[in-house]
């Protein structure tokens, strides 16, 4: 990999990240359009999603720096809410981990979670547009976009997304949805961190790294997440997902004809 790749694949995890679009559907992608998702990259793969990882996660924590720290404060119930909203995304890891990995870590049937993405955003928006009440973040809400936090875990469909439409479906309000959503990134991706640090230390990733382009794909996903999360959370406030659907269902053809015909 040279520093232009790394540059591009970390400025496609910063997007990716935050924009209801699937960060890790779209690394498959690119980095099979690149010809570096193969045994021979494996290693340094694993180190740069490692570090364009730590990238998003900084980026978050400037942006919700003062939502993060009300979570801490009495009686903590906001901070309950997130720990039991993360528990479903935990367990299907670590249950499906090596299932995914073994079947869903190519591009071939990214086609289907495209798909399926696109119609949750669009009946996301349809549904917040028609709610002339919408309620306060509660428990109902937050497992609900717990769950929909766990069927996000598999390549090409949209960890955000899926949180936005269970939040929605809910009838909580967009905005409480937009925050709550991104502080639910946050353990997830520090989840991820410590899995990937662990299977780097595994495998022995750290010897003959490129840290030049690791660093440049680490600083490109901060740079590229910190704008995700400003624009989405602008955007989510106001319900406008049909763009995002437009997009997914035109990548989705595009794999489908590209993998099945």
């Amino acid at each position: 990999m040279v520093w232009w790749q790394a540059m591009i694949l970390g400025l496609v995890q910063g997007f990716t990240e935050f924009l209801p679009v699937s960060s890790s559907g779209h690394l498959i992608l690119v980095r099979e359009l690149m010809g570096l998702n193969n045994g021979v990259n494996a290693q340094f793969n694993l180190m740069f999603d490692i570090m364009a990882h730590m990238g998003t996660l900084i980026a978050v924590v400037i942006v919700l720096f003062k939502p993060i720290l009300d979570l801490f404060k009495k009686p903590f119930k906001r901070l309950a809410m997130l720990v039991v909203a993360s528990i479903p995304a935990v367990i299907v890891g670590f249950t499906c981990k090596d299932y995914i990995e073994q079947y869903f870590s190519t591009a071939k049937y990214l086609c289907f979670f495209f798909l399926f993405t696109a119609v949750i955003m669009l009946v996301s928006e349809f549904l917040a547009k028609r709610n002339k009440s919408p309620q306060e973040l509660g428990w109902g809400g937050a497992v609900a976009m717990g769950v929909m936090q766990g069927v996000g875990v598999f390549p090409g469909v949209s960890r955000s997304g899926s949180t936005i439409f269970g939040g929605t479906v809910a009838g909580t309000d967009s905005k409480q949805v937009a925050t709550f959503s991104f502080l639910m990134s946050i353990p997830i991706i520090l989840g991820s961190l410590f899995l990937s640090v662990l299977d780097a230390a595994q495998a022995g990733a750290m010897a003959q790294i490129d840290w030049f382009s690791i660093f440049i794909g680490a600083a490109s996903a901060f740079a590229s997440g910190y704008f995700a999360v400003r624009v989405m959370l602008k955007l989510i406030a106001k319900a406008n997902f049909k763009w995002f659907s437009l997009y997914l269902v035109v990548v989705a053809v595009g794999c489908f004809f590209g993998y099945f015909l």
